[in-house]
């Protein structure tokens, strides 16, 4: 029925050159002017005739889509309309009615009809790329509405399926265009096919990237990467085949090429986001010449302390027994076991954090002396907030070290700092004061 139609389309066309040019003739023209007179006016017509048809079918499959969507709840034919689907689709039917139309129009201009052909032959196919293209970008704009592939590079994927339908199409356009079958062009281009990964080495390595990525779900769209290298510490929020962009916290965006992703290391935080908990890995550094046994009555006195008291105890009566074994001598502390300030802080510390209620009793809780250097003894918290949001982590952990700045005085212990500028006026003070006296005498 469609053959039929066009057809008829041509027959009617050729019909109409014929009484044109008749007509033409009747005016006094004559030889090839009256071929070009005939085929200005009938090309004026058909294009007139072309563009209404275009006009009419866009107009008309738009309104009868809108009003498609107003009584639609699924964003499916949004993103047809969006990705301009109906424009690319409303095309097909003037370049079809054209490639009836026109080489009649100029039939009297054989040459020309042959080129003529091939040009509305390559139009039908850079159209029908563009419909393909079209509905590829609805496709990937749906599934991103799904919570399987909401995490997932789509425009990667997105890419390498326009690789492939531009290849086609390029492929086809090549057979188009040449007359030739369409291996050919493939034997001609695996002869060129050094050059070709040359040009797109890039595109190459990030397809090859984007594939081993997407297998390993290594980065994700939303994960947070940091690579030292480029600038990068922030969220992942666009994956293709040639780049990958990251937001920083600053806001600012860095974009590097996918295929880093395999060749350079780089950090995720995704691991820490989904296990529930995110580290405090701090130290308080003491002062150690305020580190000293403790007396008797200073331990009574920190017996007061209602989270050391039953340590304390257990810990005292361990050492009493400690002691009474080994016979020490009491007399002088270092023999024997005895408590230190800085013993009983760690303790403290301990404590203190197993019963916080933002820290994470499931996962490593300690508190741990690390190597002393000219700093002091670091006294390291080693731990997991119970809740991975930055602001919320950072609020706990001011809120934990706040509390141990001010409890430390009560240990008899000092945090180690360098002098300022009032701790070396007040010894220049001092030093003044005591010579002055010195020379009195």
């Amino acid at each position: 029925m469609e053959k039929d139609i066009i057809n008829i389309t041509t027959t009617e066309t050729s019909r109409l050159y014929a009484w044109t040019l008749t007509e033409i003739q009747t005016v006094g023209l004559s030889g090839q002017a009256v071929h070009w007179a005939t085929t200005a006016i009938l090309l004026l017509v058909s294009l007139i005739i072309l563009i209404v048809v275009d006009f009419l079918i866009r107009k008309i499959l738009k309104a009868l889509f809108i009003k498609l969507i107003k009584r639609s709840t699924t964003l499916w034919d949004d993103f047809l309309l969006n990705n301009k689907v109906l424009d690319y689709g409303s095309h097909l039917v003037p370049l079809l009615l054209a490639q009836q139309i026109l080489p009649a129009v100029f039939q009297g201009f054989p040459s020309f009809t042959n080129f003529l052909i091939k040009f509305l032959a390559v139009g039908m196919v850079l159209a029908v790329v563009r419909l393909f293209n079209g509905l590829l970008k609805t496709v990937r704009d749906i599934l991103k509405t799904s919570k399987a592939f909401i995490d997932k590079p789509l425009d990667s994927y997105l890419q390498v399926a326009q690789i492939f339908l531009y290849f086609v199409g390029g492929t086809i356009l090549f057979s188009v265009v040449t007359g030739n079958s369409p291996w050919s062009f493939l034997v001609s281009l695996g002869a060129a096919s050094a050059i070709l990964m040359l040009v797109f080495k890039d595109t190459i390595l990030g397809f090859v990237a984007s594939i081993q990525v997407s297998a390993n779900d290594s980065v994700r769209v939303g994960d947070w990467i940091e690579m030292p290298k480029y600038g990068a510490d922030g969220n992942v929020i666009q994956m293709n085949l040639n780049n990958v962009r990251i937001q920083n916290f600053d806001k600012t965006i860095v974009t590097i090429p996918t295929h880093t992703l395999l060749s350079d290391s780089f950090k995720n935080y995704r691991g820490m986001q989904q296990s529930g908990g995110r580290r405090i890995k701090r130290a308080i550094h003491i002062k150690i010449s305020s580190i000293r046994y403790l007396t008797e009555k200073e331990i009574a006195k920190l017996k007061r302390i209602q989270l050391l008291a039953p340590y304390i105890e257990e810990r005292q009566r361990e050492i009493d027994e400690y002691n009474a074994r080994t016979n020490a001598d009491q007399t002088v502390f270092v023999n024997g076991r005895r408590m230190t300030n800085v013993g009983l802080f760690r303790a403290y510390v301990t404590r203190y954090a197993e019963q916080h209620p933002d820290i994470h009793k499931g996962m490593t809780l300690m508190v741990r002396h690390l190597a002393p250097n000219e700093h002091g003894l670091p006294l390291e918290l080693y731990m997991f907030t119970n809740n991975t949001d930055w602001a919320y982590f950072e609020n706990v952990m001011a809120n934990i070290f706040d509390h141990l700045f001010a409890a430390i005085k009560y240990f008899d212990l000092e945090v180690f700092e360098l002098p300022s500028s009032d701790d070396l006026r007040l010894y220049l003070k001092t030093v003044g004061q005591e010579n002055l006296e010195n020379e009195t005498a």
